[in-house]
């Protein structure tokens, strides 16, 4: 192995030096200087650069690392095995050139076994060395966001290649308008039910309360509208708010996890329209209140809802009593945050507790049921993170062992069930810890993308991004999860939680065009929040939470139809959702940023104009590999350029984009 490593180096240098016949050095060769450049490094963990991302335990891992051409003196690959919490070496060989000539391919391969590893490349010229790793290059040895070889673990498919709509059921469309609440049908928390009519302000009236107005969104709604999602959007895949049985409209509050709530339609409804959205070759995935339920779940049963059952709020003796944690029973417990008394929080306690057995631990658990007899195709998690026992605040190993557990028991029910769990930051330690496969991505999308167009955070504050600020950020964060979660990580624009991005965006629809450019074209599942595909507004809850314009909803919009065509785009080209993700470069001075996703198939460039007009931008197409002479067409606006002197110039509207395809 020592003597062929420096045989190959010992070629590369005779190339360089021009020194091989008929050979000359060509243009674009770095040239053995004892300095590493830079702008020729790449490596990350799509189809071209790595030969497994999910590999099984007897599955070798072949690497490969992009260099300029004959710039470097060796690659190699230094990986940490947790088996035996040692780093390893792996010396890496040239293997080819690119398609231009402009960069050497090195491969290497890390052997097989079951453990997880770790890894970063070090790049040698001579007396130079670089490092490189998923946060990109740097002179000294990294310590932190390598990249990763996880044997064992992998994420759905189907959900890689998926465009997610969230429904908020009461707000969508209104099917069934025999089953509404209506106004004063129940009292709530001291609070009668209000039924508003369609498109009213979501706001309650005097003597109401915000989560007791019903429009009469239902189920049957969603399934009268599945061809608007499926066929003239283009979307294969839906997540539903909560819609167990609840006494509220947002149904965070579950009184009956066994059924659809009948104002929703109930099962029946639901099951028909599951059924429907399979027909379709779509998905279906439901909110899982999992932290909590509400005071009128049988398990609790504050007010008696359940004559035939005794909860843990009645008797201190019912057989729901461990289900809660009670500091002094009956008013005092542990609830959601501990700030929301009608949501009594679970207490999970020990590995094999009856509450882990009747959430997921069993055949007929709420986890799995819903699964095997409803044909669900996975869930998401409300409120992970807090998960416990005895009324602590999760983020610990209990909350981890609980969704360990629960990813088990799920898996075993489907081995293709999504998992996705919300969080707002970091959610490394759950996807990587063999728990979830995705998460809520606020902190590796919604935060960075709002404020790059918006000059506002998630939540409306004033808070802004250079383009090279939000090159940077979109880097660290990835380098925050392996590329099978990375795939699945959940990219919303807006959703039931925080101000709408079209309120964001101050109603500017050319910013949410932008914003949709970035959403099909990024790393991740798209996820669209019902009414942003034409610019819905909203303000902080419950004004984000507007009824659906149905009038708005047609390719008429101008929105929708570009909408339409992204989605359309993202699913021609497997490259916009598994290849790689390239940085191209930035332009703070006129807010432009460029980046590359590839395969084998298609080389990609995605350039965005963040500008309120429009700006010219010289795409360095060699960095995709793209051959001088060669033709690259704009998939949305159909025009066509030549890669010239490695470059491909193109204008971009202002707050709009391009995609290139080669």
């Amino acid at each position: 192995m020592r003597l062929y490593r420096k045989t190959t180096v010992a070629v590369i240098g005779a190339l360089a030096a021009g020194l091989l016949a008929g050979v000359p050095a060509p243009a674009w060769a770095a040239g053995n200087d004892n300095n590493v450049e830079w702008d020729g490094l790449f490596h990350d963990q799509g189809p071209l650069y790595d030969s497994a991302v999910a590999p099984g335990c007897t599955t070798p891992v072949t690497l490969t690392f992009r260099t300029f051409h004959t710039d470097v003196t060796s690659v190699n690959i230094k990986y940490y095995d947790s088996a035996d919490s040692a780093f390893h070496w792996v010396p890496m060989s040239f293997g080819s050139n690119d398609a231009t000539g402009k960069f050497d391919l090195w491969t290497g391969t890390v052997p097989a076994s079951c453990s997880a590893k770790y890894y970063r490349f070090q790049v040698n010229d001579g007396s130079a060395t670089a490092w490189y790793n998923a946060a990109g290059p740097s002179t000294g040895e990294p310590s932190t966001q390598d990249f990763y070889v996880l044997p064992g673990f992998s994420t759905p498919d189907w959900a890689k290649n998926s465009v997610l709509y969230q429904i908020f059921p009461d707000r969508f469309a209104d099917g069934d308008t025999g089953n509404d609440v209506t106004t004063g049908e129940y009292t709530y928390d001291g609070y009668p039910t209000e039924h508003k009519s369609w498109g009213a302000s979501p706001a309650a009236d005097a003597g109401y309360t915000n989560s007791s107005v019903f429009f009469g969104g239902d189920l049957q709604g969603v399934d009268a509208h599945l061809s608007y999602l499926t066929d003239t959007l283009g979307v294969n895949a839906i997540y539903l708010n909560p819609v167990f049985t609840s006494p509220t409209n947002h149904k965070y509050d579950t009184q009956d996890y066994d059924h659809v709530d009948p104002h929703l339609g109930g099962d029946a409804a639901f099951d028909t329209l599951v059924s429907d959205l399979h027909a379709k070759g779509g998905h279906m995935i439901l909110d899982g209140v999992f932290n909590h339920t509400g005071e009128w779940s049988p398990w609790f049963d504050k007010g008696n809802v359940w004559p035939n059952s005794t909860g843990a709020y009645e008797s201190q003796s019912s057989q729901y009593a461990g289900y809660y944690t009670f500091q002094q029973w009956p008013e005092k417990y542990s609830s959601f945050l501990n700030q929301v008394p009608t949501m009594p929080k679970l207490n999970y306690g020990a590995s094999g507790s009856a509450t882990r057995n009747a959430i997921y631990g069993s055949t007929g658990s709420v986890a799995q049921e819903w699964i095997r007899q409803h044909h669900i195709d996975g869930w998401r998690l409300d409120a992970a993170q807090y998960v416990d026992a005895d009324g602590n605040a999760g983020e610990d190993a209990t909350n981890h062992d609980v969704w360990s557990q629960f990813r088990t028991a799920v898996k075993d029910a489907d081995p293709n069930a999504l998992i996705f769990g919300e969080y707002w930051g970091d959610a490394n330690p759950w996807v990587t810890g063999g728990q979830w496969d995705g998460a809520t991505n606020y902190d590796g999308f919604t935060n960075p993308v709002s404020q790059w167009i918006t000059g506002k955070d998630y939540n409306g504050n004033a808070a802004s991004l250079s383009a090279s600020q939000f090159d940077s950020w979109l880097r660290g964060t990835r380098a925050n999860y392996p590329t099978q979660v990375q795939q699945v990580m959940s990219n919303h624009l807006s959703n039931h939680d925080i101000p709408r991005f079209a309120q964001r965006a101050g109603g500017d629809i050319w910013k949410t065009y932008l914003a949709d450019f970035v959403q099909m074209t990024y790393v991740g599942m798209p996820t669209i929040y019902y009414g942003d595909e034409y610019g819905l507004v909203g303000a902080n809850d419950p004004d984000d939470r507007r009824c659906m314009d149905w009038s708005q909803a047609t390719t008429g919009n101008d929105a929708v139809a570009l909408l339409r065509k992204l989605i359309a785009i993202r699913k021609q080209y497997p490259a916009l959702r598994t290849g790689s993700f390239q940085s191209l470069g930035t332009d703070d001075a006129t807010k432009m940023f460029a980046y590359g996703r590839t395969d084998a198939k298609n080389r990609i460039a995605v350039v965005l104009n963040n500008d309120s007009t429009s700006h010219t931008y010289q795409v360095p197409a060699y960095q995709l590999s793209m051959k001088d002479g060669s033709t690259v067409t704009d998939a949305v606006g159909g025009a066509s350029y030549q890669v010239s002197n490695g470059t491909v110039s193109v204008t971009v509207p202002g707050h709009y984009g391009a995609v290139l395809v080669q």
